[in-house]
């Protein structure tokens, strides 16, 4: 009698066994993860980083410049494509990110203010956020942003909440402004963070004059100096249609890239 073993088919029935068992609990895992982010209201994105790995990035594309080193934003910034920056409309807008798909992901969500712009490739992405090197280490476990660096890009999710710089508006005179042309920057706005209208009032008029969007959050308008005499009022208006008036903010003796700061500020 010719005996036949049997081992190598159980044993292959194990291997499938476990194999099986491998996915359910994976998708187990992943259903979890994704109803909480599902339920809290967390979406997919990439993430890559720019700059040296501890600084700060750039407030470039919407005219903050090195303003992003320093307080409200401290370096935890980040340049989106144009889904996010629609064309400079978007800046100033906050974003939680996090990732939980890499053993050096922390899981714990960081705020970034969108101050720049991830152009080229960064728009082959549904959504793409190019975060400063400090914001995208800020992901990682505690001791291991080096290797979440490392990895260069990687999955996140994320979504957008309501800016809260805990100061309040800044304007900041951009260089060429000058008697007859004045471009002001405006950071640190709380609330949407982004601004759909922005209007300029001289002293001792009543009416409210359209700045134009000369790029990102810097806005620009002519002045006919004989008649329209500082000091100026700036109103805002976000993109839900909030307004906040900052009375004479830019003063008599204004100077361009000076910052001058406000009162005001919207709700978080």
């Amino acid at each position: 009698m010719v005996m036949v073993s049997n081992f190598p088919k159980k044993k292959s029935i194990l291997i499938f066994i476990y194999i099986v068992l491998d996915l359910v609990n994976f998708c187990s895992c992943q259903s979890f993860i994704n109803s909480n982010l599902d339920a809290t209201g967390f979406s997919s994105a990439v993430a890559t980083w720019y700059g040296d790995p501890t600084g700060a990035g750039s407030g470039g594309a919407c005219g903050l410049e090195d303003d992003v080193a320093k307080a409200p934003y401290n370096a935890m910034i980040t340049a989106g494509n144009q889904v996010l920056l629609k064309h400079g409309l978007g800046c100033g807008a906050c974003y939680q990110v996090l990732c939980n798909q890499n053993e050096e992901c922390s899981q714990n969500p960081i705020t970034v203010t969108l101050t720049d712009e991830c152009p080229g490739t960064c728009n082959d992405d549904p959504i793409h956020f190019d975060l400063s090197g400090n914001a995208f280490g800020a992901m990682s476990k505690y001791g291991q942003a080096d290797q979440l660096r490392n990895l260069g890009r990687i999955d996140i999710y994320y979504k957008r909440v309501a800016c809260d710089h805990k100061q309040n508006i800044m304007f900041k005179v951009e260089k060429g402004s000058n008697p007859r042309f004045i471009a002001i920057a405006i950071e640190a706005q709380n609330g949407d963070g982004d601004l759909s209208l922005v209007e300029i009032k001289h002293t001792n008029s009543n009416e409210w004059l359209q700045m134009q969007q000369m790029f990102g959050a810097t806005w620009s308008i002519n002045i006919y100096p004989d008649t329209q005499i500082p000091p100026f009022s700036i109103r805002l208006t976000s993109q839900n249609k909030h307004q906040v008036q900052a009375d004479n903010v830019i003063p008599m003796n204004w100077q361009a890239k000076e910052i001058y700061y406000s009162n005001v500020n919207f709700s978080p």
